[in-house]
This record gives structure tokens, C-alpha cells and sequence, in this order.
């Protein structure tokens, strides 16, 4: 049974659309797992109407543009029971697509992984258009949606094409699931389940639908974990050459020397350039913004604390959770992992290994800061800036690294995230070093925010020093702030 939870703002965003007295032309992107089809599908069932999909072929050294419109062809006659039509180009099969509509009430037409279809034809998107604009859009019980996990291909042909300029009625890019949202994945266990053990397993998977259905909810986060990433036939293990090669085909080697180095930190474009080479403004700025567009990796500028001017470059972290665990701490061990080296073995006696999923913990918080505003007094203020922030030290030995700054007109947020079995006074010590090199102006108040995972010394809430403290629990809708 499929497991479907967390989607249902952007359910009700398209069973509105139900209520217009026009077609529709929806696209969907998101990197791959992320429940895309899963969503236009409940969609669809929710709607209790006729639906068309139509899946694009993976590419392949053999693949064609023929052999594109040939399974197109023969899906559209499997899923409407019509005899099937030959085509030799987009516009004829297009033409059969279009007469298989005829006579239908409420309808969806959903064509996944559209990027795959259009790879091999430079045209396609355009033919697309010109059907839409002569044949599906004059059809007022149509919701046409098209969906994929190149996102590149899906902004530049269709999202930011002049030709789609005032076709699309709803376009978004799905995201992962909140923490809280993911708890589903537990079931009736989930109250039976430390938060330390759900967090732990969201440090690696993310908030991906796809991994987390793979999770045994009755195991340990470290049997989860071991079972997915460190055995020769896990799911994990196995996973990020699949997707790369999917979403990205060409300039795959370059992507991945770019992940490889933000998944040891995070990094401005220059500092990108000088270690990797290449140009910032060329095939670099091109393969980061793919990056971005995939849902791989975020940049983030923010305002400079103290000029209040905006930081001179964008800086980039690695957000996808699996995708850093795989490069930091499976890939560097794939061999000994593919022998059966690491099958049996705990995963706490790995050499650091509750650094590792400190560092996984804090890029979760990251990705889901909004999870947090209500919890620390932001819920209705206004923030003219919010990213982490990073001071070089390199002149004057004063550098600084604040996991997030919020900054609102007159305050200063300084958040600081830490997962350790026990949280003692010295991250007081830790936090006053770090607002000393930050040097803000006595001009602006600071609120000092620490969001945390494990046991904390009772000394730390009762100092006072930290403005509000938010157990992890909170980030899954658990527990008091």
C-alpha cells in the first residue's frame, strides 16, 4: 500500500483549479524521489476522474526520439483503450492524444518525466505549445500537467519560455517533507520512537518520500541506516549514481567534483573556482545554477551584519542530506562496503561518528528553519535578511562561522545548532567567543537561539544566556517550546 503524507497544501491548489471554467496547464518539478507522480496520482484518484499518464523512457546510449514517441504511442493507447496510433513526430502523436480526448468528461493528463521525452528533440517543447494553444486548452474539463526531474530542461523549455508566457496556471517545485511531516513513515510507532532515533534516521534520508518508505520503523535508526547505506545491496548504497545519470546526463564528472567539495563545506563561487578551476561566469555558473534548479545544493547571500550591505558572494552548502551522507561517508568506504565489510558492524564504533551525524543533523535544521520561526519569536515580524553566515579569518585571525542570522530591521537572530549526547555550559563559552568576533553594533539587540538534540544539562536553562532553547522535538511538532 502506498504510503502518501504531508501534500495536502498542494492538493488543495490543484483540486482548485477544478473550479475555473478553462483548462489548466500545470508543471510539476522536484528531484527525483520526491513524490511528484505520487502527488498528481492521489490527485487523481482524489478527483475520481479519467487519467491519461504517460511516462517518459530513461535515456540510454540506444534511445531515440522514435523509440520516445513510440512508448508514447502505445502508453496512450494502453491508458484509454483506443486502438493505437503510429506517429513519426510530436505533432502526430500530439494529433492522437488530442482525438483520444474527444468525448471524455473530467480528465487529467499527466506526462512524468517530460524532460526525457523532449531530450531528443530540440522542437518539442514548442510542439507542445502549439498543441496546447490549437487543441488541449479549448477543452474546459482538462487539467494538462507535465512534470520531471531535469529541472534545467523543464525551467528553460517551458517555465521561463517566452512560448509558455501566460499558459502555465500553477507551477511549482516540490520540496521535501517537514520533519513533522515525515513522522507518518512511523506509523503507529512513531510514539513509541525516540525523537533522537526519527532525527537520526532524517539526517540521512532527508525528508524523501522515496526513503523513507524504505525504512523499517520496527528496526533502530542505526539498523535502518546500515541496512540502506552500508550494505552491497542497500537502497542507498546504491541510489546517488542512479539519480545523477537521470537528472543530468551530460557534465556529470564536473556536478560531482562540485558536490564532492561542498560536502566538505560550503563555499563561495571564487573558492569553487580557485580550487576546481574553470571559469565563475561559464560552464561553473551554469553547472551550479543546474545544482540549484535540481535541488542539490542552496546559495544564499544574506546581509553583512555589520555594513548591513549585502554579502559580496553567494555562498553554496550541499542541502540534500543523502546526497552529503553518500559522498562524505559512503562513497570514501564504497569498496570495503560492496565486499561486505561493513554488514555487521555498529555504526557508532565508525571513527566519528557522532560528528558525522551532527553535521547531518544540522543541514535537517537548515532545510527546515520555517519549522522553527513560531518556536523563537518570528512568526509575524519582519526579517529582511535570513542565511547562514560566514566571516573570513584569513587577515585577522577574528574569521567567524554562525550556523544561521536572521535579521530583522532592529534585531539580530544568531542560531546555533548542535546534536551531542549531552549539551554542557561550554556552549555558552562557544557562543560568546563566536558574537565576539561577530561584532555586532550595541546599536541592534541580539537574540541568541540554540537548537539542540541530546540531554542538556539543566546549568544551560537555567544561566538564562540562550534567548530560547527548541529540543528537536519541537521540529516534529513534538513536546514545548
Amino acid at each position: 500500500m502506498r504510503k502518501f503524507f504531508g501534500r495536502e497544501s498542494y492538493l488543495e491548489k490543484l483540486d482548485a483549479l477544478w473550479r475555473k471554467t478553462t483548462s489548466s496547464f500545470v508543471v510539476v518539478a522536484g528531484r527525483r524521489r520526491i513524490g511528484k507522480s505520487t502527488l498528481v496520482e492521489e490527485f487523481a484518484a482524489r478527483s475520481k476522474c479519467d487519467f491519461i499518464e504517460i511516462v517518459g523512457l530513461a535515456p540510454d546510449d540506444k534511445m531515440t526520439n522514435q523509440r520516445q514517441i513510440d512508448n508514447f504511442c502505445e502508453r496512450l493507447s494502453s491508458r484509454c483503450g483506443v486502438p493505437r496510433r503510429d506517429a513519426d513526430c510530436w505533432a502526430k502523436a500530439f494529433d492522437a492524444l488530442d482525438d483520444a480526448l474527444k468525448g471524455r468528461g473530467r480528465t487529467i493528463v499527466f506526462l512524468d518525466e517530460i524532460s526525457w521525452m523532449g531530450k531528443y528533440d530540440d522542437s518539442f517543447a514548442a510542439l507542445l505549445k502549439t498543441a496546447w494553444d490549437t487543441q488541449f486548452s479549448r477543452r474546459d474539463k482538462l487539467i494538462f500537467i507535465v512534470a520531471g526531474s531535469v529541472s534545467a530542461w523543464i525551467n528553460r523549455n517551458i517555465q521561463k519560455s517566452k512560448g509558455y508566457v501566460g499558459r502555465i496556471s500553477l507551477d511549482f517545485t516540490l520540496p521535501e517533507l517537514t520533519p513533522a511531516q515525515c513522522l507518518g513513515f512511523w506509523g503507529r510507532k512513531a510514539n513509541r520512537t525516540a525523537t533522537g532515533d526519527i532525527l537520526d534516521v532524517l539526517a540521512v534520508t532527508g525528508g524523501v518520500p522515496k526513503y523513507l518508505n524504505e525504512i523499517d520503523p520496527s528496526l533502530s535508526p542505526d539498523e535502518n541506516i546500515r541496512r540502506l547505506c552500508y550494505d552491497p545491496d542497500g537502497y542507498l548504497f546504491k541510489d546517488f549514481d542512479r539519480i545523477f545519470d537521470d537528472i543530468f546526463g551530460g557534465s556529470i564528472p564536473a556536478k560531482k567534483r562540485i558536490l564532492a567539495m561542498l560536502a566538505e563545506r560550503p563555499a563561495s563561487v571564487s573558492e569553487l573556482a580557485a580550487e576546481l578551476g574553470g571559469d565563475p561566469n561559464g560552464h561553473l555558473s551554469e553547472n551550479l545554477s543546474e545544482l540549484v534548479e535540481a535541488g542539490f545544493i542552496a546559495g544564499s547571500r544574506g546581509l553583512n551584519p555589520i555594513t548591513g550591505k549585502s554579502v559580496r558572494e553567494v555562498r553554496y552548502r550541499l542541502k540534500d542530506n543523502y546526497t552529503r551522507f553518500y559522498l562524505r561517508y559512503i562513497l570514501p568506504r564504497k569498496e570495503s562496503i560492496a565486499n561486505g565489510f561493513y554488514k555487521y558492524i555498529p555504526l557508532e564504533r565508525l571513527p566519528g561518528w557522532d560528528a558525522i551525524m551532527g553535521l547531518q543533523f544540522e543541514n535537517l535544521v537548515l532545510n527546515n528553519i520555517p519549522s522553527l520561526a513560531p518556536h523563537i519569536g518570528l512568526m509575524g515580524k519582519s526579517v529582511v535578511s535570513a542565511a547562514p553566515y560566514f566571516k573570513s579569518g584569513r587577515k585577522t585571525g577574528m574569521g567567524v562561522q554562525i550556523d544561521y542570522l536572521v535579521q530583522l530591521p532592529k534585531c539580530t537572530y544568531v542560531i546555533e545548532i548542535k546534536r551531542k549526547r549531552r549539551i554542557t555550559s561550554a556552549i555558552e563559552d562557544e557562543m560568546q567567543e563566536k558574537l565576539n568576533r561577530l561584532k555586532l553594533p550595541r546599536s541592534r539587540s541580539v537574540k541568541l537561539v540554540l537548537v539542540y538534540a541530546g540531554e542538556l544539562d539543566l546549568s544551560v536553562e537555567e544561566d538564562g544566556f540562550f534567548d530560547y532553547l527548541v529540543p528537536a522535538e519541537l521540529l516534529l511538532g513534538q513536546g514545548n517550546a
